[in-house]
């Protein structure tokens, strides 16, 4: 009787038969990643995404801040006539408008974001976290330019001060507004819950408006050498030199440069903190 042949066994020592002969097994490599996002076009988006967002929420807040700057002026008028201290109230009406939008309400969007977990969104995107904090810091200083042009020319108006200077916003507004808004970006995150964030910005900016506003003949010395602290106080300094018959140039430089050094300080401060409340 005749028996299937049975499957030949493998001799020993012999290959598998679906080995590769002369070549061992590879592993799947992976796939490689994308690169990542440079700073300037991350920066140049997340910028266009919340001038975009805060478009229509925060036009009605510039107005109010330019209707409290222009009154806070209507109320100073009856007790100062002119000279230094009409120069140092336009001036520093003018960059209280700064002060209301980079510093106040930049604090409470990230204590906002922080809290409700916004951050988390950012987090997962490729982009450098100092784009993040730039590009929100700048998108809300874009909108306190009109504000504080229509201040600034108001009050011109009001205390019959030149308006030769006025072009000095160019520098002024950007620089203090950085400045300005890297504290109320630090403040925002850095605050352990938002409503501590919220009283942070409200406390800057009131401090902006009493040592920004008054004029610093009328204050104490300690009151004076507080309002030497606030970085928004160069800024007025070097808007209020603008009204003099001959301004002392360099001293405006020198304040615009102090302005940009506490800018680069405080956005880089905010910086760190975004790193470290993304992470937590």
């Amino acid at each position: 009787m005749l028996v299937p042949d049975a499957a030949s066994a493998p001799a020993p020592g012999a290959a598998p038969a679906d080995a590769t002969t002369g070549r061992a097994p590879t592993a799947p490599q992976p796939a490689p990643l994308a690169p990542g996002a440079r700073f300037f076009p991350s920066l140049a988006a997340v910028y266009r995404a919340q001038l975009s967002r805060a478009r229509v929420a925060r036009i009605p807040l510039l107005f109010v801040a330019t209707f409290q700057s222009v009154g806070i002026m209507i109320l100073m008028r009856g007790v100062v006539d002119g000279g230094s201290e009409a120069r140092a109230v336009v001036a520093g009406s003018s960059v209280l408008v700064v002060a209301f939008v980079a510093l106040n309400l930049l604090a409470q969007y990230f204590g906002q974001l922080r809290a409700g977990g916004g951050l988390d969104h950012y987090a997962t995107l490729p982009v450098p976290p100092a784009s993040v904090v730039l590009g929100a810091a700048a998108a809300y200083a874009s909108f306190t330019l009109p504000g504080t042009l229509v201040t600034a020319v108001f009050g011109c108006l009001l205390f019959g001060l030149p308006m030769s200077g006025l072009w000095i916003l160019a520098a002024v507004v950007p620089l203090a507004g950085a400045a300005l808004a890297g504290l109320g970006a630090a403040l925002g995150l850095l605050a352990p819950r938002q409503e501590l964030a919220t009283l942070a910005g409200q406390l800057g900016m009131s401090a902006a408006l009493l040592l920004g506003v008054l004029p610093p003949e009328r204050m104490p010395d300690v009151i004076v050498w507080a309002r030497d602290l606030l970085p928004s106080t160069y800024g007025v300094e070097a808007f209020a030199r603008t009204f003099e018959a001959s301004p002392d140039w360099a001293a405006v430089v020198f304040d615009l440069g102090v302005c940009g050094a506490v800018g680069v300080l405080s956005l880089s401060v905010a910086t760190w903190a975004y790193r470290r409340a993304a992470v937590r």
